[in-house]
């Protein structure tokens, strides 16, 4: 049962990965989730590097994400991560890459909380 899923997320990121491109004036988020943490990389797809990138593992957000109730929010609180360090750097209009995943709870969350932290897309 979970191969399919895996194999049905994987078809599904590469029809939107057909579709989305990351330029260095509008570089790509991405968000990969695990059962217990959160990702997301900036990435220029031109000159292929990862500009900026925050997770749940960081030290710098550890003791908000210990503090944290749900998954949902500690999402959140990486997307609030990424924007900031993209702002530092002066990203403002990113594009979303969702990686084969609904938009709907923990992804929704890191858009969210990437939007409220300043990034536009």
């Amino acid at each position: 049962m979970i191969r399919k899923n895996i194999n049905s997320r994987l078809k599904k990121k590469m029809r939107i990965r057909k579709k989305v491109r990351g330029t260095p004036e509008r570089p790509r988020l991405v968000v990969f989730r695990s059962a217990k943490h959160a990702y997301a990389q900036i990435v220029d797809d031109i000159n292929g590097r990862t500009l900026v990138a925050a997770s749940t593992l960081e030290k710098t957000i550890k003791d908000d994400i210990a503090k944290a109730a749900s998954p949902i929010e500690k999402f959140k609180l990486v997307g609030l991560a990424i924007a900031k360090k993209a702002l530092a750097q002066n990203i403002t209009k990113v594009v979303f890459d969702r990686n084969g995943y609904l938009y709907h709870g923990r992804v929704k969350a890191l858009a969210e909380g990437a939007r409220e932290g300043g990034l536009k897309f």
